[in-house]
């Protein structure tokens, strides 16, 4: 267990007590469904302020490791079930929120992927895909150039990367967690890029079965 103290920062504490509250978890000191002590114990137990354990209870909460009730505490949550993606271009079936909608310009990166020159200005969005329950389950940005043309084909490549701040906070999620990124290239009938995007999956949530790449197809996401 991990006792915070010196200069770290609010922000650091927090984070770091929740990596722990997760440890612990984890190797069964708490079992899905049992309550933990109350927020004022644990703050005695790792000496901050109770406002510091609120924050770390908050993060597991957003993360789905613990759940919640008014002036009840908190409890283990039960493991979120696993989707499995099978379209990376199918549409989603549940909610979305539409977080960010400001222009970039091309990267390097982008650039090459869009065939476009660096600098370039594109059109951007971030749109965070939620679970039936109201839960974050993906973050997919696209970028574009002009107006969004129709496309007949994509083609995707899978890795894993770490988060970033925006993404973890997004996501429930602590920083440098892994989570498969996916690129979606989107294709005209020429072969020609007209729009690609980062398709951000917790590893955790997830299970990616891919077949084909061709146009859209249905039940993307169970």
């Amino acid at each position: 267990m991990i006792v915070a103290r010196g200069p770290m920062s609010a922000d650091a504490r927090y984070r770091r007590i929740a990596a722990d509250i997760r440890t612990r978890i984890e190797a069964g000191e708490w079992r899905p469904g049992e309550w933990l002590p109350s927020r004022n114990a644990m703050a005695a137990e790792y000496d901050v302020h109770p406002q510091t354990m609120r924050l770390a209870h908050a993060l597991l909460r957003r993360t789905g490791i613990l759940e919640g009730e008014k002036r009840r505490g908190v409890y283990v949550a039960h493991p979120p079930a696993m989707r499995t993606l099978t379209d990376a271009d199918a549409d989603w079936p549940h909610s979305s929120e539409t977080t960010d909608t400001r222009p970039r310009r091309a990267s390097s990166d982008l650039a090459e992927r869009l065939d476009v020159p660096v600098g370039t200005l594109l059109q951007h969005e971030v749109v965070e895909r939620l679970d039936p329950g109201g839960r974050s389950a993906m973050l997919v940005s696209s970028w574009w150039r002009g107006r969004r043309q129709p496309h007949a084909s994509y083609v995707v490549e899978l890795g894993v990367a770490p988060l970033d701040e925006t993404q973890a906070n997004a996501l429930g999620m602590l920083v440098d967690a892994l989570a498969y990124r996916m690129v979606r290239t989107r294709l005209d009938r020429n072969g020609r890029p007209t729009e690609t995007a980062d398709l951000i999956l917790p590893m955790d949530r997830w299970l990616v079965r891919l077949g084909g790449m061709t146009r859209h197809a249905s039940g993307g996401a169970q």
